[in-house]
């Protein structure tokens, strides 16, 4: 069964696809379903808001079962930012360089006590037929005090679970304790009532 992700991030793709493959889904983009979905603005005030628009729009505009996450991350110390706004947080939509040292700046010389955070991934699924559903997934971590690892993206080489960042973790790894491989099991047991 084809499913289409509302995404341009290939790294997304890749998680998706190898969480869901197991469900015989096969994750597509736009580009290898082929189809163009516009690009939509994020403008809801919560991640299971703006993961709706998202597969809402990719779903009408293919007219295939659209899946969108929206993620990011909640720094307490910041009162839950980046949050909605995790992607362009230091200016640039996309440039994760920028955003962790905005982040890094902004909590320097915070003892880390208080640099707890956690990853937040919201999954929504859209049908045709008009159904939805949406899952949220969180990962509780500390914000470290400099980038480690060149593994994932994001905030992944500043998200710090034990003794190691998201960035040092294997892929493998990641999906067992990340924010999204949490949402997708759920999404896994939701989807089963849906096909």
């Amino acid at each position: 069964m084809d499913f289409l992700i509302a995404t341009h991030n290939m790294k997304k793709q890749a998680e998706l696809q190898r969480i869901l493959a197991p469900l015989g889904i096969n994750v597509l983009t736009a580009d290898m379903a082929g189809t163009e979905l516009s690009d939509v603005e994020e403008t809801g005030t919560t991640f299971e808001e703006n993961a709706f628009l998202k597969a809402n729009s990719g779903c009408k505009e293919s007219g295939m079962v659209c899946v969108a996450d929206d993620s990011g991350l909640m720094v307490d110390f910041l009162d839950g930012a980046p949050g909605v706004y995790s992607a362009r947080f230091g200016g640039e939509h996309g440039n994760d360089k920028k955003n962790n040292e905005k982040l890094l700046s902004l909590l320097k010389d915070v003892p880390p006590e208080k640099r707890t955070a956690r990853f937040v991934s919201c999954v929504c699924c859209c049908f045709p037929d008009g159904r939805h559903f949406t899952v949220r997934g969180e990962c509780e971590g500390i914000i470290a005090n400099e980038v480690h690892g060149n593994g994932g993206f994001g905030y992944d080489p500043l998200f710090l679970v034990g003794e190691k960042t998201f960035g040092e973790l294997s892929a493998e790894e990641k999906d067992k304790l990340s924010h999204r491989g949490n949402a997708l099991r759920k999404f896994v047991e939701e989807i089963k009532n849906y096909i």
